[in-house]
């Protein structure tokens, strides 16, 4: 999972849309965000409706500004040393600018775990300059 989440932040490091803000300011053009990114796996393979449904029922109405759901890929090696079965999916969510999102991210992880009964990883990278 970790070497996944790193390949995801190095792509998006790369990716040159995205500058490190120097003390909240950003350049000219462009807005600072911050993301939370969740590595969602299963003991099986979660369909897209499935996914889209979780989405829909407990991510967006905690997350309203924005939430990409991807693909992460082949299967991984998971912290127990077994290959976890699937591509795990990837939930990248907008936070809010201002307020603590910690209870609203731990209540996403929470209803992932009740729902299919496996947990997840979340990175909460550093806020990120993005042009618009």
């Amino acid at each position: 999972m970790i070497r996944i989440g790193a390949t995801i932040l190095g792509a998006l490091a790369l990716a040159g849309c995205a500058t490190t803000p120097k003390a909240g300011v950003c350049p000219p053009g462009q807005t600072q965000i911050r993301t939370a990114q969740l590595f969602l796996t299963a003991s099986r393979q979660l369909s897209d409706e499935e996914v889209r449904r979780f989405v829909d029922q407990e991510v967006t109405p905690r997350f309203p500004k924005g939430v990409t759901v991807l693909d992460s890929g082949p299967p991984v090696v998971g912290g127990d040393a077994v290959i976890v079965p699937g591509s795990p999916k990837v939930l990248m969510i907008v936070l809010p600018r201002k307020g603590d999102s910690y209870a609203r991210i731990e209540a996403v992880r929470a209803a992932y775990r009740a729902k299919f009964g496996h947990g997840s990883v979340v990175v909460l990278p550093p806020a990120a300059c993005v042009a618009h």
